[in-house]
């Protein structure tokens, strides 16, 4: 169980963590005055995503009176209970490893600077629109930066543990026991050293597969200059 919630988890988090990732780069990559600083404000999530602190933090946001709830009452909507619904409680705490789209952003933002103007400049003479300048230039060249982001968002979201260890402790009702968390509570709290020693090895091929089906298929949507 543990091993297909991991799995449904990565695979909401991480396209929804790039798309994100991409969209923001794109935003910060425009010229507006003091944009240096908005690039600092939004890197700190991935500094910081992953802390207990910021873990703490999040439980309390969420919460039965937290302040999430707590402004859907100004709203005059009902709150919800992010923390004790289990399928809420998925997306609460997935929420949270979305928010850690700081890394990728800075290296989407560094591609996107290498891109040539003439490019575009030739793009929109032979009257092609934003949405085609995006995909036919835009994403063709920033692929290999994607193919590596999504492996690295990958290998990431299988070693989620720290926010649902302090934000749910797994629960409720096993919704978000990752194995990174299973792992643990098997080899340091009930001691099945073996167990949790062939769940990582479990873990491990299930990474490498994914990264090699990932790599064997890149060669179809990944594009590069020579």
């Amino acid at each position: 169980k543990s091993l297909r919630l991991t799995l449904l988890f990565t695979l909401i988090s991480v396209p929804m963590k790039i798309i994100f990732a991409l969209f923001v780069a794109m935003l910060l990559n425009m010229k507006i005055r003091g944009i240096n600083f908005f690039r600092t404000v939004y890197y700190l999530p991935s500094i910081m995503g992953g802390s207990v602190a910021v873990s703490i933090l999040w439980r309390f946001m969420f919460m039965r009176e937290g302040i999430v709830n707590r402004f859907l009452a100004l709203l005059g909507l009902n709150g919800v209970d992010w923390l004790g619904n289990p399928s809420m409680a998925l997306f609460t705490v997935s929420l949270l490893v979305v928010w850690q789209f700081g890394s990728s952003m800075l290296i989407f933002a560094s591609g996107l600077k290498q891109i040539p103007k003439d490019y575009y400049e030739a793009a929109e003479i032979d009257g092609a629109g934003t949405f085609r300048r995006f995909f036919s230039i835009t994403l063709p060249t920033l692929s290999p930066i994607i193919l590596f982001n999504l492996i690295m968002q990958l290998i990431s979201g299988f070693m989620t543990f720290t926010q649902a260890q302090v934000i749910t402790q797994g629960g409720p009702n096993y919704a978000t026991h990752y194995i990174a968390l299973d792992i643990f509570t098997n080899g340091f709290t009930f001691f099945r050293m073996g167990y949790a020693c062939a769940e990582s090895w479990v873990m491990l091929i299930i990474m490498a597969t994914l990264t090699g089906i990932i790599f064997k298929t890149s060669s179809y949507w990944t594009f590069y200059e020579n």
